[in-house]
């Protein structure tokens, strides 16, 4: 039967309304996610991105991309704990994508093949001090000098590096990968004054004609604890200990060490008296493994290497070669409740790894700037002090102590410091929604075994700090 002409019209209606036909009134709209993995980084990496040119075998464009937010990708490629990789969503099908083994050989390869840091902006005829050649303080004047600005650090050490030179071992960092990187960034035009202690900020601000100021200087200071000693065995800390064996004048400490505390350090310390010729590197913590502070692959690289850990325990006493110790329990809040039972261990000593804290006294002289009570520099959204041009950063403030932390300090300092200097304010990106697995809805994919790393032997490890 004939359709009659209002009802065809009726009919074209419902189908441009249904989104069929040349004309569609419904289509596909682009939606930006972040991946998790981006959004766990402390440094701000754009990891998918400097992935995807990795997959595709463009080496350099990768590298490039990676180190327009961090400038030690063969550093963090090696101590970096990778969040990144414990929020992959592939986990999810398989196992995480090894983003920080990527990560180190773009690293490797740039100082290999020499590509040179980029700068970005012209001279700006700003300059900037920075204090400390740490994570943080390399990260912020990189960042700086790629942005037009003339960037000095005072570094009050014989080299750079801080803490990533004397606090982490060698076994974790070699040096020359971490000086080749450190080498790059003075090549971009970075002033690095070593042995300069910075005693009177505002005096070097002054003097050298300074127009901003960052300061970095990391958590070198260790904490002490008062346990009652009578001619006891040697007692040191961590970080004196860990000095030490990088400045090649490790200290003679016997068969068998008590290393006191559950933090990483207290992992690099037990496995480098293990390399010193320990013949036993015990560790006591007061709380049990689900509640220490150190990272799971720590604890369990540590065991691997013939450390062993007593848990629930803590160092009452010392007298000689014996340490009195007491049992605890942990509460249902996490938290350690002493039991009244007390046992005796035999140490030839004792490294104490109770937590650092930044030598930051020496900015007290200046009223504007405000402390918390553990000692870290209160800062603004922006990293600036309560003192208008100096800005603080890393192990001095509020934060999580880690490399990745830091350098990301150094990066949102930088920007903050260049938008301060040019009398602006920089505004930080909204983050887009993240992206979960269940989002993804894979219709096909496959499993694939990540790369395994090479590894020393273990007998081959104990020798020294390859």
């Amino acid at each position: 039967m004939p359709t009659k002409p209002d009802d065809m019209t009726r009919a074209v209606d419902l189908t441009r309304e249904r989104g069929t036909g040349p004309t569609r009134t419904r289509r596909p709209i682009y939606v930006d996610l972040l991946p998790p993995c981006n959004n766990a980084c402390p440094a701000g990496e754009n990891i998918q991105a400097w992935l995807a040119l990795a997959q595709a075998g463009k080496f350099r464009e990768s590298w490039e991309t990676l180190i327009r937010d961090n400038p030690l990708p063969a550093v963090h490629g090696r101590v970096c704990y990778h969040p990144c990789e414990t929020n992959c969503n592939r986990r999810d099908i398989d196992s995480a994508v090894s983003i920080h083994a990527v990560e180190r050989f773009l690293g490797d390869l740039a100082t290999e093949q020499r590509w040179p840091l980029p700068i970005d902006a012209a001279p700006t005829g700003k300059q900037v001090l920075v204090v400390g050649a740490g994570p943080s303080g390399l990260s912020a004047a990189y960042h700086l000098a790629r942005l037009g600005h003339t960037v000095e650090i005072h570094e009050a050490g014989p080299v750079p590096g801080g803490m990533l030179h004397f606090g982490i071992p060698a076994y974790r960092l070699p040096r020359d990968a971490l000086l080749q990187e450190i080498a790059k960034i003075q090549n971009l035009g970075v002033k690095l004054v070593l042995n300069h202690k910075v005693e009177d900020v505002l005096a070097e601000k002054h003097n050298g004609g300074f127009d901003a100021v960052f300061i970095a200087i990391g958590a070198h200071v260790s904490k002490h604890v008062e346990i009652p000693a009578r001619d006891a065995v040697r007692v040191l800390d961590a970080v004196a200990l860990l000095r030490d064996v990088s400045t090649g004048a490790p200290p003679r400490l016997g068969r068998r060490i008590v290393i006191y505390g559950g933090g990483n350090t207290a992992m690099d310390a037990a496995r480098t008296v293990r390399r010193l010729g320990a013949e036993e590197a015990l560790i006591v913590y007061r709380r049990d493994r689900a509640h220490m502070p150190a990272h799971e692959f720590e604890a369990d690289e540590a065991v691997s290497e013939g450390v062993k850990i007593k848990w629930l325990t803590t160092i009452k006493a010392i007298e000689g070669s014996e340490l009195t110790v007491e049992v605890m329990r942990v509460d249902d809040k996490g938290r350690a409740q002493p039991t009244g039972q007390f046992e005796t261990l035999q140490a030839d000593a004792v490294v104490l790894a109770l937590g650092q804290e930044a030598d930051s006294g020496f900015l007290r002289r200046i009223p504007e700037i405000q402390f918390q009570a553990d000692g870290t520099v209160i800062v603004a959204p922006n990293m600036m002090t309560g003192y208008p041009g100096i800005f603080a950063g890393g192990d001095m403030v509020p934060s999580e102590r880690t490399v990745t932390v830091a350098v990301g300090h150094g990066k949102k300092a930088a920007r903050h410091i260049d938008a301060w200097l040019c009398g602006t304010t920089f505004e930080t990106p909204t983050k887009h929604p993240i992206v979960d697995f269940a989002m993804l809805n894979l219709p096909i994919y496959t499993d694939a075994a990540p790369s395994t790393q090479r590894e020393l032997p273990l007998a081959e490890r104990a020798g020294g700090f390859d």
